[in-house]
């Protein structure tokens, strides 16, 4: 038989290796999956390669049988493998990746996937920041770890970030630039400056030269990178973090900064106002003022409309320390790694007025979700605690899951029990735009909601979320005084900025929520923040924002809609 195809050896064995997991992962017959998984370990140790010999020699080598001769040949004349195709096509990629996650063997892996509905390493990320491996069987606090510490070095390897991700990196270098290059200015600018969500690159204006740029990196093991332009120079080293240095070569380093501190369509809407002459200005400020346009600061610099005259009245844009409580955050009565007692102590000391606590309805059960009568004794405790700690105020809550039908997850009188309502959807995710519009509006319109959690689902770098029209989402919430909950944590930051100022117009209460499993949770409020600044977003239009007589005021209003 005429071979086609020059697979090697090693090729080949991954794919026997690669079937054997694959087979693990869904439960199959174990003697068979272990039968490739050793003709893979064969085919590795055979010298000569398979694609030199004839066909029909290949099933008299030993430990290589007529079934496994069968499917080499099938790969070394049609490069494929129908058997490996099949399995490959009903599991998730994101289930194929967590392969390479160092401590996670098939069995773990389908553990994770049948029991947690995970389908992507992100989605395990955050599961890990949840607490939830703890829950399952075989998997210890120890192992959550283990596995957490293995994600988060396999995505370093990736070459895209969180801005949180990257956020202490950038400061380091912001501080060690400066004194390595004490006759150079080094000016921040690109996707960190403007507090964009993801991060590809570190950016810096600088006066330094690129041939001493190059003498220092190269020397600390960095390698210099492709850039799209001349006009700058770029290095990947250790950190796999790429860094840019744009060069002055024709215009002042404010200039540069301002260039590479906007988004493609407001630097062209601002350049139809005014033309940069380069060499001129000397901060970003002097070159909106000599275009007569209200100054705009860098996370702000992406639409065009965010462009006004300079005669327009401008609202204070919110600040961290405009939010005076943690809205929506769990505790060990749930998937919560401190006590309630713990979370709302820490959320008084650190000068919060209120804590709503909103941990897992009943249907998540992987969440260690509330039962009715564990609803009812959290209640109890969360009187009591209130009267510790007055006027700090526990605020009785609940993150209800949306049902599939979009109903929430406990009848109405339980519901009625609650202060406040925070629905979000937490499985089904795989949906039409269709269904989820139908499941969320239903949610949005259900009297007893007043918080839609992460609108669409989404993991930054990880998932998408589901598909949904965004307007009519918000008209709907417009339409029932329902809020719109923007999760501060850095992996989620949903709602995505750019819907905000729709949710605006249409007076629309944004929620800056830090989603907290953990007391140090409280901390992601500043991703909320610095997300929701890029969308100009004014404190009063943000409910965590209210004063303790604020939200007990809201909280009264909201419950004129149960009647």
């Amino acid at each position: 038989m005429m071979l086609i195809c020059s697979m090697t050896n090693a090729a080949i064995a991954d794919n026997f290796s690669l079937l054997s997991k694959l087979m693990d992962i869904h439960g199959e017959n174990s003697f068979k999956a272990r039968s490739y998984s050793t003709a893979a370990y064969t085919i590795e140790r055979i010298p000569e390669e398979l694609s030199l010999l004839p066909t029909d020699k290949i099933a008299q080598i030993k430990g290589i049988g007529d079934s496994i001769a069968k499917a080499i040949i099938e790969q070394l004349t049609t490069g494929t493998w129908g058997l490996l195709t099949t399995y490959l096509s009903k599991t998730p990629t994101g289930v194929i990746e967590m392969l390479n996650i160092k401590g996670l063997g098939p069995k773990k892996i389908a553990t994770i996937w049948n029991e947690l509905g995970i389908e992507s390493i992100g989605e395990l990320l955050y599961a890990c920041n949840e607490n939830r491996l703890t829950l399952l069987k075989g998997f210890g606090e120890k192992t959550q770890q283990n596995v957490k510490a293995a994600i988060e070095y396999y995505l370093s390897q990736q070459g895209n970030y969180l801005y949180a991700q990257v956020e202490q990196f950038a400061a380091q270098m912001q501080q060690v630039l400066p004194k390595i290059f004490p006759q150079h200015q080094f000016l921040p600018t690109g996707d960190f400056f403007m507090q964009r969500p993801t991060i590809s690159k570190l950016c810096w204006v600088t006066t330094a030269t690129a041939a001493a740029l190059e003498q220092f990196f190269t020397q600390h093991q960095y390698n210099i990178q492709p850039t799209d332009i001349n006009e700058s120079i770029a290095f990947l080293g250790p950190e796999n973090i790429v860094l840019e240095f744009y060069l002055t070569v024709n215009a002042t380093p404010a200039e540069l900064q301002f260039k590479h501190s906007c988004s493609n369509s407001f630097w062209e809407a601002f350049t139809q106002v005014l033309h940069l002459p380069q060499g001129k200005f000397h901060s970003d400020s002097a070159i909106f003022e000599a275009a007569q346009l209200a100054y705009v600061p860098p996370f702000a610099r992406e639409q065009a409309s965010a462009i006004q005259p300079i005669s327009k009245a401008t609202t204070p844009v919110i600040t961290v320390g405009d939010i005076k409580g943690i809205i929506h955050s769990h505790s060990k009565w749930s998937d919560g790694t401190h006590s309630l007692a713990e979370m709302a102590t820490a959320a008084k000391q650190q000068g919060f007025e209120y804590l709503v606590i909103s941990d897992h309805s009943r249907t998540a059960s992987y969440a260690g979700g509330l039962s009715i009568e564990r609803l009812l004794a959290q209640q109890e405790e969360i009187n009591a605690l209130n009267q510790q700690l007055a006027p700090f105020t526990i605020f009785k809550s609940i993150e209800s899951d949306i049902l599939t039908d979009g109903s929430l997850d406990y009848p109405d009188e339980i519901l009625a029990t609650l202060d406040l309502v925070i629905a979000s959807v937490h499985s089904g995710l795989s949906m039409s735009e269709d269904k989820a519009m139908q499941r969320l509006i239903k949610a949005i319109e259900n009297p007893y909601t007043n918080i839609l959690g992460h609108l669409t689902g989404r993991l930054l770098l990880s998932r998408a979320g589901y598909p949904i029209d965004h307007e009519t989402i918000i008209d709907a919430c417009a339409a029932n005084g329902v809020a719109i909950e923007l999760n501060a944590h850095p992996r989620r930051l949903d709602i995505d900025w750019k819907y905000i100022e729709y949710a605006l117009k249409k007076n629309v209460l944004i929620s800056i929520n830090p989603d907290a499993h953990a007391i140090d949770g409280f901390n992601d409020v500043k991703y909320g923040v610095l997300v929701a600044q890029k969308a100009l977003l004014p404190a009063a239009q943000n409910l965590s924002s209210f004063s303790l007589a604020q939200m007990q005021q809201f909280i009264q209003q909201q419950q004129t809609k149960r009647k």
